[in-house]
């Protein structure tokens, strides 16, 4: 790749959009909006963010939530890989829908450079079959594709690489927990470079709770709750992925982990209440995830609120004695490392989360080249 080119790098998340011009390991120019942009808004940020660079863009590649069954690796956005997105955009239209306007837009933009789908699902598309598999009658799983797809896997993806530098080993021999803790949250066992259990299954709101999404809940509950007019689909989705979670346990305060720590040192017991069950969720899913494996060599935080939030952190390892995980130092972090003590029996690694440079480098891979080192 030419010293002066560069990859686009597009993501459209659930309430917000990042747009990244990386070239090697370098970040040349950011635009960033906390919301969900409409078309306007999303044209003007392409233009900010390509004006007197547009000639260095060699390709674009964006981040795709959800792959489905079809779309297993990183490939070019042709027409038809546009459709095969577009068939499943009900199985995840809080993700899947900006980022198909997005993806439209700038290809309108750059209509002759490359457009790369990278899904976060690829990284879990071997998982073994007892753990992919729902315990569902055959005929649904085969008819509608009811499986485990897993997500995070860009964030997953650095993570692994990270560790592995971090811990003077090769990501192919080593044992690990990866925990993806932000706006949306799940968990990763990784065996020997494979991810072989995640805590996110058929859509994004299984698992872990998050800042609004409820995670794993009875789902004779959630029946219950439709039967007898008590609730519309729409109205159980609306609340399930919008006012629930750390939001909903905290009475409306607040879904952001920062906020919800500082109420609740000032005695606010429902902050309280969203932060323990929060850590309990995360704590209980590392657990499960870690039968997977035969060992431990490492637990990595990641996400927001996992590089960010040391009291997050240390509530989380609180809970993990069982697995030999202590309590880790608690104190902020500038730079990816340890922080664990010194000889803990399993180290408790930070990552920051840096998506962008992983959907370049998974571009790069899709287009033929070799990333920057």
């Amino acid at each position: 790749m030419p010293t002066s080119s560069a990859i686009l790098t597009v993501n459209a998340g659930s309430s917000s959009l990042q747009l990244h011009l990386v070239a090697g390991q370098e970040i040349v120019a950011t635009a960033h909006e906390e919301r969900v942009p409409d078309h306007e808004r999303v044209e003007g940020m392409l233009a900010e963010i390509l004006d007197g660079r547009e000639e260095r863009v060699t390709g674009v590649a964006h981040r795709l939530v959800h792959g489905g069954a079809h779309i297993r690796t990183p490939l070019i956005a042709d027409d038809a890989a546009v459709e095969q997105v577009r068939a499943i955009v009900d199985v995840d239209p809080l993700h899947l829908e900006p980022a198909l306007a997005v993806l439209a837009a700038a290809r309108r933009r750059l209509p002759d450079v490359p457009h790369v789908l990278c899904p976060d699902t690829a990284f879990h598309a071997d998982l073994p079959e007892p753990a992919a598999v729902y315990p569902l009658p055959q005929e649904w799983r085969r008819e509608y594709g009811l499986r485990r797809y897993g997500f995070h896997g860009l964030s997953y993806a650095w993570a692994l690489g990270r560790a592995a530098e971090l811990l003077g080993r090769r990501a192919g021999e080593l044992r690990l927990v990866l925990a993806h803790l932000g706006g949306g949250a799940s968990v990763c066992a990784v065996d020997r470079g494979r991810s072989v259990d995640t805590s996110m299954g058929f859509t994004p709101l299984e698992g872990l709770p998050m800042s609004k999404r409820s995670g794993s809940v009875d789902p004779g509950m959630l029946l219950w709750l439709l039967e007898g007019s008590r609730l519309t689909v729409e109205q159980l989705r609306e609340g399930l992925y919008h006012r629930s979670g750390l939001l909903g346990l905290s009475a409306g305060r607040s879904g952001d982990t920062r906020d919800l720590v500082r109420a609740a040192e000032t005695g606010d017991a429902d902050a309280r209440l969203a932060l323990e069950v929060f850590a309990r969720g995360a704590a209980r899913e590392i657990a499960a995830v870690a039968t997977a494996l035969d060992g431990l060599d490492a637990i990595v935080f990641t996400g927001e609120i996992g590089w960010d939030q040391p009291e997050v952190r240390e509530a989380v390892c609180a809970r993990l004695g069982v697995l030999g995980v202590s309590i880790p130092q608690r104190a902020d972090v500038a730079e990816d490392g340890l922080v664990s003590a010194p000889g803990a029996a399993v180290p408790v690694l930070v990552v920051r989360p840096r998506e962008e440079l992983q959907l370049a480098r998974d571009a790069l891979g899709a287009l033929g080249e070799a990333p920057a080192p």
